[in-house]
């Protein structure tokens, strides 16, 4: 049995000139402190539920070995995206210019906290509930990455889209 993992998340603004010059940067944090790291696209997060439930579900995947990405940090990124297939997930990633960034880190807290240090290098910090929050400005990104439909809203209310697409994070394992 795998120790328990702990679970860091860190928000920020970040600007990103060469995205596999970065993600590589990212790698090798992750590595020499023993962590996973996951950035993903704050503006297409609808809320820090949507998160917490996309990783939730996707540490329970690993535990019970119905994952479908061997990496840790694709696996949550897959079900932060409501998506079965790897490929498909990567749109809520980083990517270049300016980024809205959230990193989840897992891993012993002592290696955590040497990794976030190393990241607190890289971007320029913000508060998660703020960066995470909902709001109309995250709308079209949101509706069109998770299929969210004008029929949708209609029946549940502008207010429940952040609901909606825990709904799609929920159904992340059936084919759509």
């Amino acid at each position: 049995m795998e120790m328990q993992k702990e679970i860091q998340v860190i928000c920020g603004a970040v600007r990103i000139a060469d995205l596999p010059g970065f993600l590589k940067t990212i790698n090798t944090i992750a590595s020499e402190n023993k962590v996973t790291i996951q950035g993903l696209n704050a503006d297409l997060i609808a809320g820090d539920r949507h998160l917490h439930f996309a990783v939730g579900k996707a540490l329970r995947a690993i535990a019970s070995g119905s994952n479908v990405a061997k990496d840790p940090g694709i696996e949550i990124m897959r079900y932060a995206a409501g998506e079965r297939q790897i490929e498909r997930s990567f749109s809520i990633g980083l990517h270049d210019g300016e980024n809205n960034a959230v990193f989840v880190l897992l891993g012993k807290m002592d290696n955590l906290l040497n990794a976030l240090s190393e990241l607190r290098k890289l971007i320029e910090e913000k508060t998660c509930p703020e960066l995470l929050a909902y709001s109309s400005s995250k709308r079209k990104g949101i509706l069109s990455l998770f299929g969210i439909t004008d029929e949708e809203i209609k029946a549940s209310g502008e207010e429940h889209i952040p609901e909606l697409v825990i709904e799609r994070v929920a159904l992340a394992n059936f084919v759509k």
